[in-house]
């Protein structure tokens, strides 16, 4: 392991009644060709083997220290980061605006979704069918309270009809996503839903 930097050896604590001390998470980091982790990256690199719980408490207790800082992207990601002027984080303007335009429909291909395999563009397009039935819901309410015809439906029940389809059908694709998950975790990937 590497000797820590003079800024970060004065700030951290020697706790040695931790199973993980902060000095430990830090070497970890440091040591490692990345820039920055999730908890998730930086859990399976630290041993002894831990809890992820643990290594989010190291971590919480670097931040409000000001050795480690964090940067939060969609989908709940939050990135951890030695918080110093010569860190290889945070990205570039270009890599900021890739990770931010880049949406989980923008990712969701055709195998993807057939194969279950893109989970987050599956949530993404099943809460964006919620929304829309929503709409439809409010819109078909607004037109029988107000004794309107939808000119291209013929009546706003249809649009009723419609927002209940939408949302049995969003229902649906988000319960079969979640059983497909689980059978994944539980059993492993099968022929069949592998991309491979």
């Amino acid at each position: 392991m590497s000797d820590l930097p003079a800024w970060i050896d004065d700030r951290i604590e020697r706790n040695l009644n931790n199973t993980l001390t902060q000095e430990h998470v830090v070497e970890t980091m440091l040591d490692s060709e990345r820039p920055f982790f999730s908890i998730r990256q930086l859990h399976a690199r630290i041993t002894p083997e831990v809890g992820a719980a643990t290594v989010r408490n190291r971590l919480q207790e670097l931040q409000e220290i000001d050795v480690v800082a964090t940067e939060t992207y969609p989908e709940s990601i939050t990135l951890y980061y030695i918080n110093h002027p010569e860190s290889n984080w945070p990205l570039s303007p270009d890599g900021k605006r890739a990770l931010s335009s880049d949406s989980p429909l923008d990712r969701l291909s055709t195998r993807g979704f057939l194969t279950m395999r893109d989970t987050a563009g599956i949530r993404t397009l099943v809460l964006a069918g919620f929304q829309l039935a929503l709409v439809l819901f409010a819109f078909g309410g607004v037109l029988t309270v107000v004794g309107l015809d939808v000119g291209s439906t013929g009546s706003d029940v249809v649009l009723w009809g419609t927002a209940f389809d939408l949302l049995f059908v969003c229902l649906l694709l988000l319960v079969v996503e979640r059983v497909v998950r689980w059978v994944r975790t539980r059993y492993g990937p099968f022929s069949v839903l592998s991309t491979a």
